[in-house]
C-alpha cells in the first residue's frame, strides 16, 4: 500500500459481468492533512487490443459492433468501428489477441508485437489494456470471423486502406479510443 493511502475499505456493490465497489480511503495531501475520498471502482479484469494491418494492401481490419453505453451518451446508432479486442480471461496478452482475433475476424495470427500497456479510464476502471500490432495477409483469413454466437456480438469485419482509416479518425467516425491510438501508432511508424 502506498505511504499516502491509509484505511482503505471497499464495498461490494454489484457483481454480475464484472465487479463494482464503493471505496473509502484516507489520502494524505500535499499540506500534511489525511483527507477522506469515496470513490465507486468498476473492475471488469484487464483486456488486449490488436490492430490487423496488411502492408502489402496498405489497409487496416477493423470490426464494428453495437456498443450499448455508446448509444446511452449520444451515439445515435450505438454502433463502434474499433480494433479487436477482448478480456483476458486468465490468459496471457498474446493469447488473448490471437483468440480474440480468430473470434472477431477470422485471421488466424500466430504473433503480434506489443507496443505498449495503457489505463484507459482510470479515474474510475482498474482494467489495464496491452496494445498490439499485428501484419496479416489475405491468406490468414481462414473464417467468417463476427464473433462467437453465445456472446451475441454480431460482429462486421471490415477491410479499409489505411488513408480511409485516417480520414475517419478526423471526421469522428472511429472514436473508440483504444482503436484512435493504434491507427495513430501505425500512421506514425509508417511514415
Amino acid at each position: 500500500m502506498s505511504e499516502k493511502v491509509r484505511n482503505l475499505e471497499g464495498k461490494l456493490l454489484c457483481q454480475s459481468w464484472s465487479r463494482f465497489e464503493k471505496y473509502t480511503f484516507e489520502y494524505l495531501s500535499d499540506d500534511g492533512n489525511w483527507e477522506v475520498h469515496n470513490r465507486e471502482v468498476y473492475d471488469r479484469g484487464d483486456g488486449a487490443v490488436v490492430l490487423l494491418f496488411n502492408r502489402e494492401k496498405q489497409t487496416v481490419i477493423l470490426t464494428a459492433q453495437f456498443r450499448l453505453p455508446t448509444f446511452l451518451n449520444g451515439n445515435r446508432s450505438g454502433m463502434m468501428v474499433e480494433a479487436c479486442a477482448g478480456a483476458l480471461e486468465d490468459q496471457d496478452p498474446l493469447e488473448c489477441v490471437v483468440r480474440e482475433t480468430w473470434e472477431e475476424t477470422g485471421y488466424r495470427i500466430a504473433t503480434a508485437e506489443k507496443v505498449f500497456e495503457l489505463y484507459m479510464s482510470p479515474g474510475s476502471v482498474t482494467e489495464k489494456l496491452h496494445f498490439y500490432l499485428a501484419e496479416c495477409t489475405d491468406a490468414m483469413r481462414t473464417g467468417a470471423g463476427g464473433g462467437l454466437d453465445h456472446e451475441q456480438e454480431h460482429i462486421e469485419v471490415l477491410e479499409l486502406p489505411l488513408t480511409r482509416a485516417r480520414e475517419m479518425l478526423a471526421s469522428g467516425e472511429i472514436r473508440d479510443a483504444k482503436t484512435v491510438i493504434l491507427i495513430q501508432h501505425l500512421l506514425l511508424r509508417e511514415c
